[in-house]
């Protein structure tokens, strides 16, 4: 295996339950949708009384990390539903199971720190716009952790079920510049 920047062996082999391709669309096709995005009133995370470097907006569903709420809120954009059907088709989904979306600009510094996406939500399918970043992966084994990275090119596109979603977290590298992120969700079998 490959080492990168930060002391991190690059994936030779992806953790079961992760898909990744690159160029889910084409330059054009992202500089239009990005264009679209700058229109879209993202807000800092916001995280029981901290708050994120970066801005996101939910849509379809929303997960409030303040009260820990779960609730319909605005049905996904037009600009992103030709996205969540290469999304869904990727991830071998109906359209229609991909009933969340959440639009985040990590602006310079912004990353995101270590987690497993909300239980209310199962399939998680992401894509990268405008810069490429690094995907991490970690996995408890004993006292230590299986640690694995991942780079995500510039409109790539990956998927997240089974162990790689359920059994290790995931995490952004803070940014050198701005990127955009489209994640798409399906619900869980309990959330419905």
């Amino acid at each position: 295996m490959q080492g990168n920047l930060f002391g991190v062996p690059l994936c030779a082999t992806l953790p079961p339950g992760l898909a990744y391709a690159d160029e889910v669309m084409t330059a054009t096709e992202e500089a239009a949708l990005i264009a679209q995005l700058e229109g879209v009133a993202v807000i800092p995370f916001r995280f029981q009384g901290w708050l994120g470097k970066r801005q996101t907006a939910s849509f379809g569903w929303r997960y409030d990390f303040e009260d820990a709420s779960f609730a319909q809120t605005e049905p996904i954009p037009g600009c992103l539903l030709p996205l969540r059907e290469r999304a869904a088709d990727f991830a071998g989904l109906a359209t229609d199971a991909l009933v969340q979306a959440l639009v985040t600009r990590y602006d310079p510094g912004a990353g995101i720190g270590w987690h497993r996406d909300r239980p209310v939500f199962d399939h998680v399918v992401g894509i990268s716009l405008e810069a490429p970043a690094t995907l991490r992966l970690r996995r408890r084994a004993g006292t230590k952790f299986e640690r694995a990275a991942l780079p995500l090119a510039r409109r790539s596109i990956y998927h997240l079920h089974g162990a790689a979603r359920h059994e290790w977290e995931h995490s952004i590298v803070a940014m050198d510049r701005r990127r955009w992120s489209v994640t798409f969700r399906s619900l869980s079998p309990t959330a419905r």
